[in-house]
C-alpha cells in the first residue's frame, strides 16, 4: 500500500497577548518585556531556547506599544525603519557583520528619542559575536533576561498550544501524559507535536494517548 501523501501546510500559530501563558519559569521575562518604562536606558535582551516564546513575546510588546519587529539578519546598510520610536529586532545573535554599523545607528537613535529596543537571542549579550566595537560595548552593557526551561505547567501549556496551532484537538489527559514523558524543554515538545501529527495523517489515526506510547517506545531519540 503506497504510504499517505503528507503536505506540509502553514500553521496558524497565535502570537496575541492572551495566548501568552505565564508560569515561573517566565514569569521574569514577561514581567520585564511587559514593562518597558522599567528598562535601563531604555533597551531589554531577552535570551533562551529555541521555541521557548521569544517570537511570542516580541508580538505582545509590539502589539502593546505599536512597535515595529525585525529579524536581525534582514538589517543592513540599507535597512529602512519605520517612525515608531519602538522597535524588536529577533535573534540578534544571527546579525550579520555588514549589518552591524546599521544596528549601531539604531540603537542610537532610539535611544537619543527616548524609545524602547527589544532585542532576542538565543545566547545572552555578553555571547553575541560582534566586530564593532561600539555596537558590542552598548549591546553588551543591555538589561537581559533568560527564560528557563519549560516546568511541568508551562510544559503543559506549551503542547497545548501547539496542538491548537496545528489544529488538533486533544484532551487533557495526553497533554498530562506527554508533560511526564518528553524531554523537559521547548525544542522536544514541538518535535512531539510535529511527529504527532504527521504520524496521524500518514496512518489515518487520531492523535491520542496510544499513537504517542508508540512514538515514544519506537522513536525515543527522536523526542529527547
Amino acid at each position: 500500500m503506497a504510504e499517505q501523501l503528507i503536505f506540509d501546510l502553514p500553521l496558524r500559530v497565535a502570537l496575541g497577548h492572551d495566548d501568552y501563558f505565564v508560569s515561573d519559569a517566565n514569569l521574569h521575562a514577561y514581567s520585564l518585556v511587559t514593562a518597558p518604562e522599567e528598562w535601563p536606558e531604555g533597551k531589554l535582551a531577552v535570551f533562551g531556547p529555541k521555541g521557548c516564546g521569544k517570537t511570542h513575546l516580541a508580538r505582545v510588546f509590539a502589539q502593546e506599544h505599536h512597535a515595529e519587529i525585525r529579524a536581525a539578519k534582514s538589517i543592513g546598510a540599507d535597512v529602512r525603519l519605520s517612525d515608531s520610536p519602538y522597535l524588536a529586532i529577533e535573534d540578534v545573535d544571527q546579525l550579520a557583520p555588514d549589518g552591524e554599523e546599521a544596528l549601531f545607528h539604531i540603537h542610537n537613535d532610539i535611544r537619543h528619542r527616548g524609545g524602547k529596543l527589544l532585542l532576542t537571542a538565543s545566547t545572552p549579550p555578553q555571547n553575541w559575536t560582534l566586530n564593532l566595537p561600539d555596537l558590542e560595548s552598548r549591546l553588551r552593557a543591555t538589561a537581559s533576561v533568560a527564560i528557563s526551561d519549560p516546568d511541568d505547567v508551562l510544559l503543559g501549556a506549551v503542547l497545548l498550544k501547539l496542538f491548537e496551532d496545528h489544529q488538533i484537538t486533544v484532551d487533557a489527559k495526553l497533554v498530562s501524559y506527554l508533560t511526564g514523558r518528553i524531554d523537559r524543554s521547548f525544542e522536544a515538545a514541538a518535535r512531539m507535536v510535529t511527529l504527532l501529527d504527521r504520524e496521524a495523517l500518514a496512518r489515518k489515526r487520531k492523535v491520542n494517548r496510544t499513537l504517542a506510547a508508540e512514538l515514544l517506545d519506537h522513536e525515543p531519540s527522536t523526542l529527547s
